[in-house]
């Protein structure tokens, strides 16, 4: 039975990408800040091991390592977790605040990466790096969480150079119906966002038909021709 790590899975993108792989008969490690949230998504799944935290903790992300070494391996890792941030112009940004954000959204995933490397390459296994369109896009107000997720693509890309045992996959997902996209929006209507399990299909596409490492939005993924150019 393959084995995926997955962060932040107690809402959102997370759960439903834990869900759709529990359907496939995957063993899923999860993580979330969240205790009750955790357990409450997963309770009574026996293909769960849920191993609640901050990713941005050193011990927490040794934790997840050493879960999912109990069950064989890892054949996946999904860095999802993240924070949004404040969101004034950047010559107002806190730079503490700044730090929180790349901390959680940059170097966390680069920290688990490092942690789970051995283990994905015997798999030959997949790193994904779930990405935005802030990185690509000059969005005002979204300097601090565009450009910590810009970073995360160029780590996600020079991983995937130096590591050619493995895929390394910068997925942006797109706009989706989750609480960090309401956070963006405050008191707006973002119902007519795509629900996360709509887009889950374009990132089990990436894991079965393995195109290049690169860098790969949901929107293509989900067009009926294949496009296998990275975005």
């Amino acid at each position: 039975m393959p084995v995926a790590v997955i962060t932040g899975a107690s809402k959102g993108f997370g759960r439903a990408l834990t869900e759709a792989l529990v359907g496939r008969e995957w063993t899923v490690v999860v993580d979330a800040r969240s205790v009750a949230d955790l357990e409450g998504a997963f309770s009574g799944s026996a293909q769960v091991d849920a191993v609640p935290g901050d990713v941005a903790d050193a011990a927490h992300r040794a934790e997840l390592a050493e879960a999912a070494r109990r069950h064989g391996g890892v054949d996946l890792l999904v860095n999802n977790a993240s924070t949004l941030g404040p969101m004034p112009g950047l010559d107002r940004y806190p730079l503490d605040e700044l730090a929180t954000v790349y901390r959680v959204n940059t170097f966390a995933p680069l920290a688990l990466t490092q942690l789970l490397l051995p283990d994905l390459v015997a798999a030959q296994g997949t790193v994904v790096n779930v990405s935005s369109d802030a990185a690509v896009e000059a969005y005002p107000g979204w300097g601090g969480y565009g450009s910590a997720k810009a970073a995360l693509d160029q780590l996600t890309a020079v991983l995937g150079a130096e590591q050619p045992s493995i895929l390394a996959y910068a997925f942006d997902p797109g706009d989706m119906r989750t609480d960090m996209h309401q956070q963006a929006f405050p008191g707006e209507d973002i119902s007519d966002r795509p629900e996360p399990a709509t887009v889950v299909p374009a990132l089990l596409r990436l894991l079965d038909e393995r195109p290049p490492s690169g860098r790969y939005r949901a929107a293509d993924l989900l067009a009926s021709a294949p496009a296998w150019a990275p975005a």
